[in-house]
């Protein structure tokens, strides 16, 4: 008998650490991590073996420092403007999230955009998959990274989609966020790393 005096036993409802999104997210994210971890090892390790005077390679271009740092604010903007469109989900609902989040998937795709371009120019001045180790390297980590940007940017558009049609769930969102986030601050790492 339980505690209200029926012979049915009511089972106990167990609250969640995490949204299942959130967590399978993260789950991802970490796994993630290690992989941009293992590319970062090579590539250090390979431009640490090069002779003095040979990284870059000559006859190599040199990657655009100053257009990718503008690029890299955007970035870092749209991480900040979705973290503003969580809270006014969190406080004001729904609605008064779709216009930061609007905002922090546009922020996000000129990022991807100016990046394709700028791969486009490096690769018309001689910067390709075969040309160096540098350029094998630049395309693996940073095409990896733009893959995922892809990626969380779909995931960031369906929670705008779902948004629209009131039927977004915190789980997808959050899951979202998380994505977003860790392609926002593994960038700054792959810039410092790579680009300088």
């Amino acid at each position: 008998m339980n505690a209200h005096g029926s012979g049915r036993i009511i089972p106990l409802r167990r609250e969640g650490i995490a949204l299942n999104g959130v967590f399978g997210t993260a789950l991802f994210v970490f796994v993630e991590v290690m992989l941009f971890a293992g590319f970062i090892s090579a590539f250090l390790i390979a431009k640490a073996s090069a002779m003095p005077g040979m990284w870059p390679p000559p006859g190599q271009p040199r990657l655009p420092v100053a257009s990718t740092a503008v690029n890299t604010v955007a970035l870092l903007l749209s991480g900040v403007v979705l973290y503003l469109a969580h809270r006014a989900y969190q406080r004001r609902g729904p609605r008064a999230a779709r216009t930061p989040l609007v905002i922090a998937i546009a922020l996000g795709t000129f990022f991807v955009g100016f990046q394709g371009a700028e791969w486009l120019a490096l690769i018309r001045q001689g910067l390709t998959v075969t040309s160096s180790q540098l350029g094998s390297y630049f395309y693996l980590i940073i095409g990896c990274h733009a893959v995922h940007a892809v990626a969380a940017l779909i995931a960031l558009f369906a929670s705008w989609r779902a948004l629209s049609a009131n039927r977004l769930r915190a789980g997808l969102f959050g899951g979202a966020q998380v994505f977003w986030y860790f392609v926002v601050l593994m960038w700054p790492v792959l810039y410092i790393l790579v680009y300088l």
